[in-house]
């Protein structure tokens, strides 16, 4: 059956097409995401949900969305998503990070030669048949510094513009390497220093907790006298009423905003403040912007739910269709080990550590992580998924390590997991045979080799004789077929293990049995998924 994708908002034909072409079912309804009760009646039946900045996917419309698996948004701001309400869901939410960043640093260039020569007032004055010549005096950009505060993306971009422009450019980042800002032609300095010695400042940073307000009366009292301000970025980055007293001091010369900490903005300390300029939020809005982000998305959300590759998400480690296909036995490993463990775990667990060796290390890590404690926690919400489940053993206190090493041992590679209690402490190892299928290979230290099956026995001994006899005896007077036997033993006479794949759930009384033999210190049913 083929996945089913809402576009609740407007998008183009062409996008629209891309999922048809795809063999997507979709639907394209531009009004529904305006109306939170169709919506809300609506979301139940689809697996993805393709939106800009119209439709709220809030914590009811999710609570609703039973099969939604990937909400895509076209453009970079993810404002109306509740994003950990749908990590909590399982729900991958995609936005595209790359179609519009010209256009952004575009405009962000415009509105800095907008303030710099006070063209919308001086194309108002003349509109209105005066000729204030000597009114409206600007400044040249070349040979001024500029401050870029944030070098990611978008922020390169306007470096890279504004020293075309022959502009001196300094530019704090935390995440700005020496030989990254060198390529770009700027200097690496801190915000203080920024804040010191730039004429002109812009903003190309997210709003977080530690970025929002980063521009307030402090640090503008350590700007210099005539400083302009530009923020394409996010809103309530400035302080407004900061900005705005400062703008009347004289102390800053003029401002550019497109973004405002209350969007819609019908109301800003800003408004109607000499040479500030505001526009309404256009920075991705251009044609090729817009077309090229509705693309993107829907390409991202098609190889999503058709081959589980993931790009772009803001919840989930991103992985390309050719990672998808060669990890896919891996993941499934994954989720194995996890589930094993969980099986058999009923105390709280306190830590999951996950050793990659040999050719796994190379691999995605962060999703076969996923995958792991995905297989963990399932064992008690069967709802939890890779997405949902990192947020879920954040939310317990579990404490998740990741370790990787070369090749040693007989396996190409391996994966180890080990999950500790404040009671015990367990470990699990699998592989992945030239077969693409997962294999157990190592239980408590103890070496085996166990193909994996849906139904599953486990069982703890001491090494004694009999064991291998009361399994197949029981079993087989109880009409339980046996797929597949595996044994070990950490030694003669010492602790041993057995694991036997069997082709039907093992009915309560035939675990009984094996329990009254006293041969064995634990027996143990498990599942597995297998599809």
């Amino acid at each position: 059956m083929a996945p089913k994708v809402l576009v609740s908002d407007k998008l183009s034909e062409t996008a629209v097409q891309i999922f048809k072409d795809r063999g997507i079912d979709v639907t394209f309804d531009p009004t529904i995401g305006k109306d939170k009760d169709r919506l809300l009646s609506a979301i139940r039946e689809y697996d993805g949900l393709a939106i800009r900045s119209a439709t709220k996917a809030t914590e009811k419309i999710l609570a609703a969305a039973d099969n939604l698996k990937v909400i895509g948004r076209a453009g970079i701001g993810v404002d109306n998503v509740d994003i950990p309400e749908a990590s909590k869901k399982g729900v991958i939410v995609m936005n595209t990070p790359f179609g519009n960043m010209i256009t952004t640093a575009e405009h962000a260039i415009a509105m800095m030669f907008a303030v710099a020569r006070q063209i919308p007032e001086a194309s108002a004055s003349t509109h209105a048949g005066k000729w204030e010549k000597s009114k409206f005096m600007g400044v040249e950009l070349t040979g001024k510094t500029l401050g870029v505060i944030g070098a990611g993306n978008i922020g390169g971009i306007v470096c890279d513009r504004a020293v075309g422009l022959k502009m001196k450019v300094i530019a704090y980042d935390p995440f700005l390497s020496e030989e990254r800002a060198k390529k770009l032609g700027v200097t690496k300095v801190e915000l203080d220093e920024l804040f010191t010695r730039s004429d002109f400042i812009t903003l190309h940073v997210p709003a977080t907790d530690q970025t929002r307000g980063m521009i307030n009366a402090e640090s503008i009292a350590k700007m210099k006298k005539g400083v302009r301000i530009i923020n394409c970025a996010r809103g309530g980055l400035v302080d407004e009423d900061a900005l705005a007293e400062a703008l009347k001091a004289g102390h800053v010369a003029g401002a550019a905003f497109d973004v405002f900490a209350v969007e819609p903005a019908t109301d800003s300390p800003l408004f109607n403040l000499p040479n500030v300029v505001c526009t309404p939020h256009l920075g991705a809005s251009t044609t090729e912007a817009q077309e090229n982000v509705a693309l993107q998305v829907a390409e991202q959300m098609s190889d999503y739910l058709l081959t589980g590759a993931v790009s772009n998400a803001l919840n989930m480690p991103s992985v390309t269709a050719e990672e998808a296909s060669i990890m896919g036995p891996w993941v499934k490993l994954a989720e194995h080990l996890g589930a094993f463990v969980g099986q058999l775990t009923s105390e709280p667990i306190l830590e999951v550590g996950i050793l990659y060796n040999g050719a796994v290390s190379k691999m995605n890590l962060e999703a076969l992580n996923c995958a792991a404690i995905a297989g963990l926690m399932q064992v008690t919400n069967p709802d939890v998924n890779m997405v949902s489940a990192p947020v879920i053993a954040k939310e317990r206190g579990v404490k998740i390590t990741t370790s990787s090493q070369d090749k040693s041992g007989v396996f190409d590679g391996y994966i180890k997991l080990t999950v500790k209690t404040a009671k015990r402490e367990r470990s699990i190892a699998g592989t992945v045979f030239s077969d693409g299928k997962p294999r157990f290979i190592q239980i408590k230290g103890i070496n085996i080799d166990a193909e994996i099956g849906q139904h599953m026995l486990y069982t703890t001994n001491e090494d004694v004789p009999g064991i291998i006899g009361a399994l197949g005896v029981t079993m087989g007077e109880n009409g339980v077929n046996i797929a597949n036997f595996t044994l070990g033993r950490s030694g003669a006479g010492k602790d041993a293990i057995a694991l036997l794949y069997v082709d039907a759930p093992i009915p309560a009384e035939v675990l009984g049995k094996l329990a009254n033999t006293g041969l064995f210190k634990s027996v143990s049913p498990l599942q597995f998924s297998i599809a």
